[in-house]
């Protein structure tokens, strides 16, 4: 589906919170703040592509606040992407602040507060998907925010081209090839952030960081194994089973935790994407599951609905 709603037609009086409304429902609840409420202009585009959504956004001067208050209700935390394509947006989150402009992009989180904020009129691409389906790529993706990240080169620049590209072709998809379009923007995104050099753990050393991604590496390609246990991520990744705990433990979770977390957002992603024809049980083994019982069990303790029900939603 494609939206555009905008703040032409509104009454100047209405505009506020008229601007309020659109962008809790584009993206979630903020405060907002204007330079000039009486004279404000705005307009967002937005693109659904499965479980992710797309926008462009243009307006005049604005301050954005996430506050405690906008997610104290329980609801899915979601991450934001936004690259500006006209003048400098500042963000701050977590004690961190970056001034990004045209060529660069950033992540915001949910579920923690934030400022967002640009002194001049803004034109500016910004990407929602869940946490859920960002930590099925890449693991803690909350280590991600508040960092800038090169929007003109490698994966990055990849990244950046194909979100320019896809409302020219919006249109001419179906259902299935835009879901399937989303997935692949996600997987994107996913090698862009991993192959930047600052997400690895400060706490633990260059080689540690690089066994670490070897074994996150490993374990993604082969969640479809119901046996894969240590030895066999050890085996793969040429380390002992002792130090592949060791450089787990800088992760503060375990192995069959982590394997477990990562074959259930797989098989949620599965269950909720129109184009896999598979039945409940060809997706529970196909991620390692070999009792659909189980997997149906482990599945609503996860998610607090059972694998039938997410396929329903769908």
């Amino acid at each position: 589906m494609q939206r555009t709603i905008t703040t032409e037609g509104i009454d100047l009086g209405a505009r506020s919170r008229h601007w309020h409304e659109t962008i809790a429902q584009a993206y979630f609840p903020l405060d907002l703040t204007f330079r000039r409420p009486e004279a404000f202009d705005g307009r967002i585009t937005d693109w659904t592509l499965g479980q992710v959504s797309l926008s462009r956004l243009t307006s005049d001067a604005l301050l954005y606040r996430r506050l405690p208050k906008h997610f104290r209700e329980p609801g899915p935390e979601e991450f934001l992407i936004t690259i500006p394509a006209r003048s400098e947006v500042r963000f701050l989150q977590g004690g961190k602040e970056i001034r990004a402009n045209p060529g660069a992009y950033f992540i915001e989180r949910s579920h923690q507060p934030y400022e967002f904020s640009h002194d001049d009129p803004a034109d500016l691409w910004v990407m929602k998907l869940s946490s859920d389906m960002l930590g099925g790529r890449v693991r803690a993706p909350d280590r991600f925010c508040s960092l800038e990240f090169d929007a003109t080169n490698g994966a990055s620049g990849f990244f950046v081209d194909m979100v320019h590209l896809i409302p020219a072709r919006y249109a001419t998809m179906t259902e299935e090839t835009r879901a399937t379009v989303g997935r692949q923007l996600a997987d994107l995104l996913a090698l862009a952030l991993q192959a930047d050099d600052r997400v690895m753990l400060s706490s633990v050393s260059s080689v540690r960081a690089g066994h670490l991604a070897r074994i996150e590496g490993f374990v993604r390609r082969h969640l479809d194994d119901p046996d894969l246990g240590p030895d066999k991520v050890a085996a793969g990744c040429g380390i002992s089973v002792r130090y592949l705990h060791e450089v787990l433990r800088d992760t503060n979770t375990t192995l069959g935790a982590w394997v477990r977390d990562m074959r259930l957002m797989a098989a949620q992603e599965d269950l909720q994407n129109p184009a896999d024809r598979r039945s409940i049980g060809e997706i529970a083994w196909a991620r390692g599951f070999p009792d659909q019982a189980q997997f149906s069990r482990a599945f609503k303790a996860r998610f607090g609905i059972t694998p039938s029900e997410a396929r329903g939603r769908a």
